[in-house]
């Protein structure tokens, strides 16, 4: 290539940014070493989403926050890791002098640094006798999570953010209700989000996090939370949660939690996306409905839990919406398409149990819709496969035909909703070898 038509090439906004859409990271790396402009150029897609894991020292190292300030406007997804481990553990705050535990009452800290003498005349921890103890007994990794003005100042180096990511994996189950590190690093990095001013967020994905989660960055109840907390999070469109199972028959605190959360996102949600990792779990947009969560003395791990009925959720822009991993009852997938049939587009309840009743009267809203049953030709693939007294002899060309004999005389719409994956998963073994084939055959048929 001439250097005109590369530069050409080059300079133009289009042909130049899809071509580094698909250089690997570490080429860009190397790329932006060449010249200035190769730098200022590669700038973009390298540091366009940035991973960063918590550690005590993350947002306090003046040369790491002045190559933030450089690039921070280029970060569109940022994932933020902060994992359970031994550090992240907190022992009982003991007094010196008795020994006797001391009660902790956490006021996040998050008046303006700027003015030094005032940093320093104010306690951060509410007074000094507290402030002394916790210095002493608890790690840096505390006090650089509970540093709320190094979280803001951090995040005001990434003002055109879209997508931010948690992920809080490896908590113990028994650990639950004992607050950590981790927990005051949540409280810390709502606060700032709430802060600064993120006009581009639209998307939070809560990856592999713990049920506890729900509280520390719910801005109606979190700690530090005021009148208008909402507003930054009234803006987000997706939301994808992924958490470790809370079961029916445990404490139900979590899962009146999580009710409250996803309430906070009722008038403003276009996208969701929920999983319970690990056994399957209560649907988190029906917990109106579950009979424990209604009870009137649900078991609770706080005996002082409100036992005020929930209110059902309602989502007024809910387009799409997929749930995995849970148990339900057909009543309540009836109820839940019922309440949003003027929005909901595409639904996908994947790897679902039913408790009680079937599919049939699960799905049987979309027959009251449409005024006909036609919607059940388009969630099932249906195919004659011929029965063979010898499978071996049958050519993977002869299947084949058959398979375009059968999409040329279907004229309806490919399937969709919870069973289109299940039509998909059938054309790709119906395309498979011919050793597919023969298995399918004797577990299907039986002849001599």
């Amino acid at each position: 290539m001439s250097t005109k038509s590369f530069l050409q090439f080059w300079w133009t906004d289009k042909t130049r940014d899809a071509f580094l859409s698909f250089v690997p990271k570490d080429d860009l790396v190397s790329l932006r070493l060449a010249c200035h402009d190769f730098s200022v150029r590669a700038a973009p897609a390298l540091f366009e989403e940035i991973d960063i894991t918590f550690r005590a020292s993350i947002f306090t190292k003046p040369m790491r926050m002045a190559a933030l300030g450089r690039i921070g406007h280029h970060v569109r997804t940022l994932k933020f890791n902060i994992p359970h481990s031994n550090e992240t553990f907190l022992p009982p705050l003991l007094d010196p002098v008795t020994g006797e535990e001391c009660s902790f009452i956490y006021d996040p800290y998050i008046k303006s640094t700027h003015d030094p003498a005032t940093r320093l005349s104010i306690p951060t921890y509410g007074s000094w006798e507290l402030t002394d103890m916790l210095v002493k007994q608890y790690p840096p990794l505390f006090h650089a999570a509970a540093n709320v003005p190094s979280f803001i100042r951090f995040f005001a180096t990434v003002p055109n953010l879209k997508h931010l990511k948690v992920s809080t994996p490896h908590q113990e189950s028994n650990q639950r209700y004992r607050r950590d590190i981790v927990d005051y690093a949540l409280i810390s990095l709502r606060i700032a989000v709430e802060k600064n001013p993120l006009t581009s967020l639209d998307s939070l994905s809560l990856l592999s996090v713990h049920p506890g989660v729900v509280l520390y960055l719910n801005p109606l109840m979190g700690f530090g939370a005021t009148p208008s907390s909402v507003r930054r999070w009234k803006q987000i469109r997706n939301l994808v949660i992924q958490m470790d199972t809370v079961t029916l028959g445990s404490p139900t605190d979590h899962l009146k939690l999580l009710h409250s959360y996803l309430g906070l996102f009722s008038t403003c949600l276009k996208t969701f996306g929920f999983r319970w990792l690990g056994l399957k779990g209560p649907c988190p947009l029906s917990l109106s409905t579950e009979t424990e969560l209604r009870a009137p003395s649900p078991v609770t791990a706080c005996p002082r839990t409100s036992s005020v009925p929930l209110r059902p959720l309602k989502f007024k822009r809910l387009r799409v919406m997929e749930v995995e991993n849970t148990v339900m009852d057909a009543s309540q997938v009836s109820a839940f398409i019922t309440n949003h049939r003027r929005t909901l587009r595409d639904f996908n309840f994947e790897e679902t149990r039913l408790r009680n009743g079937d599919w049939d009267e699960a799905l049987s809203p979309l027959t009251e819709i449409s005024g006909s049953e036609s919607w059940k030709e388009k969630t099932e693939e249906v195919m004659d496969v011929p029965i063979m007294l010898s499978p071996v002899d049958f050519e993977q060309e002869q299947l084949n035909k058959v398979w375009d004999d059968h999409i040329r005389s279907r004229t309806s719409r490919p399937l969709q909703g919870a069973l289109q994956k299940a039509g998909a998963k059938g054309r790709d073994f119906l395309f498979g070898t011919e050793e597919h084939m023969r298995k399918f055959l004797r577990t299907s048929f039986s002849w001599r």
